[in-house]
C-alpha cells in the first residue's frame, strides 16, 4: 500500500474504525510521505497490459456510487505513461451512467483481477472524456487489431494512487483459452495414448489374437 492510497482512504471515519479494531497502529505510518500521486512501475503496467477487464466505479450527483464492468481483448486498457491510463469507451446500452457521472465527478475508481494467479489491483484516479480523435498516438492504436467494436469515446485517466490486495478469498477462475492452454498437453497425451492403442489393436489383429 502506498502512502497516497493511505492518505486519500483513510479519513477521519475510517481512523476511527481502525482504532477501535486495534490496527491503527500499523497503518498509521502508511499515510506518512509526501502528498504526491503515485506513479506506476513496470509491475503495474505489465498486469495492466494483460488485463481483459476491470471494474470501474464512479460517483453520481445524487451521491450513489456507480459500478460498471469494462471489458475487451488483452492491451485494451493502455498505459498511456507512468501517470495515465487510458481506453476506448464503446457503443453499448446508451444508459450513460458512467459518462454523466464523470460531468459532476472526476473520481474514479479501478478494480482489476487476476483470477489464476489471485490477485488484485485497485487504482484510484481522475478521468477525463474525449472523442476518439483525442486519442493519443503514443498510446497505440485505440481498438486492438481483430476487435470489431465501435468507440464513441475515450477515456483517459490520471492515476492519484493504486496499491495491490491481498489473495485472501480470491477463489481461482479461468477463461476459456486459459484452460485451453493448460489442458493442451494433457491432450496431447491422450492423443498420443489414442495412437498406442490403436497400433496395438491393429498389430493384434494382424497376429490373430482378440484383442
Amino acid at each position: 500500500m502506498t502512502s497516497r492510497y493511505a492518505q486519500l482512504l483513510f479519513t477521519p471515519p475510517v481512523q476511527a474504525h481502525q482504532e477501535e479494531q486495534g490496527s491503527r497502529r500499523n497503518y498509521a505510518a502508511m499515510a506518512e510521505g509526501p502528498a504526491e500521486a503515485d506513479r506506476l512501475t513496470p509491475s503495474e503496467a505489465a498486469f495492466i497490459a494483460r488485463a481483459e477487464s476491470f471494474y470501474l466505479a464512479t460517483t453520481g450527483s445524487s451521491g450513489w456510487p456507480y459500478v460498471q464492468h469494462r471489458g475487451g481483448p488483452p492491451g485494451f486498457l493502455r498505459v498511456v505513461d507512468d501517470r495515465t491510463l487510458g481506453f476506448a469507451d464503446y457503443r453499448g446500452n446508451k444508459q450513460y451512467i458512467t459518462t454523466g457521472n464523470l460531468d459532476t465527478d472526476d473520481r474514479v475508481s479501478l478494480l482489476l483481477m487476476d483470477y489464476p494467479a489471485r490477485r488484485r489491483l485497485k487504482i484510484l484516479g481522475r478521468a477525463r472524456t474525449g472523442t476518439p480523435d483525442r486519442w493519443p498516438a503514443s498510446a497505440g492504436p485505440l481498438v486492438p487489431e481483430g476487435y470489431r467494436a465501435v468507440p464513441e469515446r475515450v477515456l483517459l485517466i490520471t492515476v492519484e494512487a493504486y496499491d495491490w490486495n491481498c489473495p485472501q478469498h480470491i477463489q481461482p477462475r479461468y477463461t476459456v483459452a486459459e484452460l485451453e492452454e493448460a489442458l493442451k498437453p494433457v491432450r496431447e497425451r491422450i492423443a498420443e495414448l489414442e495412437r498406442e492403442n490403436a497400433r496395438l489393436l491393429e498389430a493384434a489383429r494382424a497376429g490373430g489374437r482378440t484383442p
